[in-house]
């Protein structure tokens, strides 16, 4: 075999350029979709780092070779030089590559793939240029392709600076992905410790998992080029694992990794984003047996109790909390990304109960709307810090809530990076005169350092608990201070619960019962918010009506939202039935109010309140479709003032309607003739 002893390879500070031209080269002239171009280009950097780390020069091409594979479309050479090393490389990966794997180019394209490639040394490149060239190249394609795949860099940064991993402690992901947070994990490290060999770091303490082959070759390609190591066993000394974290016995999770895990009796540190939004529920009954998560919770006598009956299905998420804890050793913290609803719904009660049982609570950092869109999903998530501990142990520590309002980009398809602004709107920029990044999840991250020193929150999106006052949500909104003063006002004011001052109504209509009666029906996009008033309904035969259509509306009756973006907002939907809408069917995302004890049109005027909307805003639960529970809604308080002001307000609103009814008919009276 042909060996290159004199080629001198070169540092690289524009590997992103290389990367770039190398994989739309293959994309153009090969054939391949961008995935394919993706998986080609990633065998190609697996063959390159082998012959660098083995000392050899057989990933290269000479120029007589090269003008001989032009002319005549061979180069015996070159491919068995690149037989061998792929060779070599499958067996080293055999976790991610297949004996029967191929490089999948044509040789021309092979050729110029290793002509372009040849002259640098990747292993001796900057760990800048590198990390540039993953960030923007590999995340870009991997988030293109596996979008569930991919957490946003400003969330793993922010998640690995709250948890402040040490240089001793053993980290894992039973999702990682292309490895974000364990890359950000030793990077935080090589700041905090700068004595840190990164080959012994990534060897000895990051551990991955991931059920996908293709991302996992991406995510050890990654510390493969940040380890710099010299050649290691099964995988180099990079420990990313392809395995289904949640198929896999735990204790076999524990001793795939490493002795001093199996001693410690655990990891460290998890850090986590499992998939979900678009992944579905896990229906494979004899896996849902063995989670505790997979089973039917009932609650009574105030606690949630585990039942022996399997569910029919499960969200992921859930049962990677519990698979998360199980893998944790006991004093071991843990971050997870969870959408919303698991902190906030009361279906999910039993999931918060079970981690409180097997945990202490050490934050909840709720992200902005528009943190995952780039991404692939709308779902609104936060972030759970914990800490695990022994059933028998309680702490009175309070809980750190955080609030991020500026992500750092925008929530279009590209994640445009948003960069603060002075009063003239001129960029601001740092000493180095690059732009500084319009966020606040440095400034979250501080005060939680600051209430860990048992200094008080300086930030208006931060606040403290003690633990007794979580009674079964984890969301920031439902306990923010200015939520609690409210209550604690209303309540201070005798406000009385709207289940006490009107009918709810909750039976379907029974003229949905027959299915070739024709109806009216009105949907929470036929009210106009800000004038009380339903402006539209639609004609249906029963048969044809949405399975949402539930309740029949008489006059008098005030609709209000309980679903939807909107509710809680100054767009939130109330209206006053007036005698064209009576009898007519309304969505189940309304609730109707009947024979109120008090003024009805001061009630009408109550629901547009601030006092009600932000009590709506506080009780909505859901990551995608946000929505109040009955049972919430029914506890909901209405001030009540004294009666002449009641009286007062009720009478302008009356008015009002009259006055618009008064103008409707002005405009009907008006005639034009030719």
């Amino acid at each position: 075999m042909m060996l290159f002893d004199a080629l001198e390879l070169q540092k690289s500070d524009n590997l992103l350029r290389r990367f770039e031209e190398i994989h739309n080269y293959l994309y153009a002239n090969d054939g391949l979709s961008p995935e394919q171009a993706l998986e080609e280009m990633i065998k190609l950097l697996f063959l390159k780092i082998a012959d660098e780390r083995a000392g050899g020069r057989h990933f290269a091409i000479t120029d007589d070779e090269w003008g001989s594979l032009l002319a005549t479309n061979k180069a015996e050479g070159l491919q068995e030089r690149i037989g061998v090393l792929f060779d070599l490389v499958k067996q080293d990966f055999r976790d991610i590559f297949d004996a029967s794997d191929k490089i999948k180019l044509s040789l021309t394209a092979l050729g110029w793939a290793v002509r372009t490639l040849q002259p640098i040394s990747l292993l001796d490149s900057s760990g800048d240029a590198k990390g540039l060239a993953f960030q923007k190249f590999l995340a870009n394609r991997d988030k293109a392709g596996r979008g569930q795949f991919f957490t946003p860099e400003p969330v793993i940064d922010f998640c690995v600076n709250m948890i402040q991993p040490k240089p001793d402690e053993i980290i894992l992901d039973p999702a990682c992905g292309s490895g974000g947070f364990l890359l950000s994990a030793l990077r935080h490290v090589q700041r905090t410790h700068p004595d840190v060999s990164a080959q012994e770091y990534i060897a000895q303490n990051l551990v991955g998992f991931d059920i996908n082959t293709g991302i996992v070759r991406i995510a050890k390609m990654k510390l493969l080029l940040e380890a710099n190591s010299g050649k290691g066993n099964e995988g180099g000394g990079v420990n990313i694992i392809c395995t289904n974290s949640l198929e896999t016995p735990v204790q076999s999770l524990i001793e795939s990794s490493s002795p001093v895990v199996q001693k410690r009796g655990g990891f460290d540190i998890i850090l986590a984003n499992p998939p979900f939004g678009t992944t579905g529920k896990i229906t494979n009954r004899q896996l849902l047996a063995e989670y505790e998560l997979g089973r039917k919770w009932t609650q009574h006598d105030g606690a949630f109790h585990r039942s022996a009956e399997i569910v029919n299905g499960q969200v992921t998420e859930v049962l990677f909390v519990e698979r998360c804890l199980a893998l944790l050793r006991t004093g071991g913290r843990m971050a997870i990304v969870l959408p919303n609803g698991h902190f906030e719904n009361s279906s999910l009660g039993y999931l918060r109960s079970y981690i409180r049982h097997h945990a202490e609570v050490l934050a909840v950092v709720n992200l902005p709307q528009e943190t995952f869109i780039p991404f692939g999903t709308g779902v609104k998530t936060s972030l759970l810090f914990l800490e695990k501990r022994q059933h028998s142990a309680h702490s009175d520590h309070h809980i750190f809530f955080g609030k991020i309002t500026k992500i750092g980009y925008h929530g279009n398809k590209n994640a445009t990076p948003t960069y603060r602004k002075n009063t003239k709107g001129d960029t601001l920029k740092n000493a180095d005169n690059t732009p500084i990044v319009d966020e606040d999840c440095s400034s979250i991250a501080l005060s939680y350092h600051r209430f860990q020193e048992g200094l008080p929150p300086q930030e208006s999106n931060v606040f403290t608990l003690p633990p007794a006052t979580l009674n079964g949500r984890f969301d920031y909104d439902f306990y923010a201070p200015e939520n609690r003063s409210l209550i604690e006002r209303l309540q201070n004011r005798n406000a009385v619960r709207i289940a006490e001052i009107a009918d709810i109504v909750r039976e379907k209509s029974p003229k949905l019962a027959e299915p070739n009666a024709t109806l009216e029906y009105i949907e929470l996009s036929d009210i106009n918010t800000h004038s009380f008033e339903i402006i539209n309904a639609t004609q249906y035969a029963v048969h044809e009506l949405p399975s949402r259509a539930s309740y029949q509306i008489q006059t008098g009756d005030i609709l209000t939202a309980v679903a939807g973006n909107s509710i809680g907002t100054h767009n939130h939907a109330t209206a006053l039935v007036l005698p064209e809408h009576d009898g007519c069917i309304c969505t189940n995302g309304f609730r109707v109010l009947r024979n109120p004890s008090i003024d009805p049109y001061y009630l009408l005027y109550f629901l547009k309140t601030d006092l009600f909307l932000r009590q709506v805003m506080m009780m909505r639960t859901g990551a995608a479709i946000p929505s109040v529970s009955d049972t919430d809604f029914a506890n909901i308080l209405v001030y009540l003032p004294e009666n002449s002001v009641i009286a007062s307000i009720g009478e302008r609103i009356r008015k009002a309607f009259e006055l618009r009814e008064a103008a409707r008919r002005e405009v009907e009276s008006i005639t034009l003739s030719l």
